[in-house]
């Protein structure tokens, strides 16, 4: 399993985002001709993300060409149970994506619309947050 995290980063411990209102950049199918759609804010982490991903990519086999529209650039810093507080943040525990609500998270090109719903699906049901399958048809 491939996990994804950046290459080269300048700070390492981050911090927290506030994760509000609506995505306005990322909206649009920009590569594929069905996508999935996230309809509420949350946090993806790398594994779910890799998860989503292996499960989209076994329902459309060779048919078809899928694009990752989503990066886990956030870096999460946790301590140990049972440490007292103080002395630092805490060492690096994993990578998320902020996900507003209306953000393209996947997308893919060059099968029936079958095919597509039962791949996006598959690839939904291992996500934290309500998704939607969207298509230019």
């Amino acid at each position: 399993m491939v996990l994804l995290y950046p290459t080269n980063i300048k700070n390492q411990k981050q911090h927290k985002q506030k994760i509000k209102g609506l995505e306005y950049r990322v909206t649009t199918l920009e590569f594929g001709s069905f996508g999935l759609r996230a309809l509420e804010t949350g946090r993806l982490t790398s594994k779910q993300i890799e998860a989503a991903r292996q499960a989209i990519s076994r329902k459309i086999k060779k048919k078809g060409k899928l694009w990752i529209r989503i990066f886990p650039q956030l870096a999460v810093s946790s301590k140990p149970n049972e440490v007292r507080m103080g002395k630092g943040k805490g060492a690096f525990s994993f990578w998320v994506c902020p996900i507003k609500a209306g953000k393209i998270l996947y997308e893919i090109k060059g099968l029936s619309i079958a095919v597509a719903k039962e791949a996006l699906y598959a690839g939904a049901s291992k996500l934290p947050i309500n998704t939607q399958m969207v298509s230019l048809l």
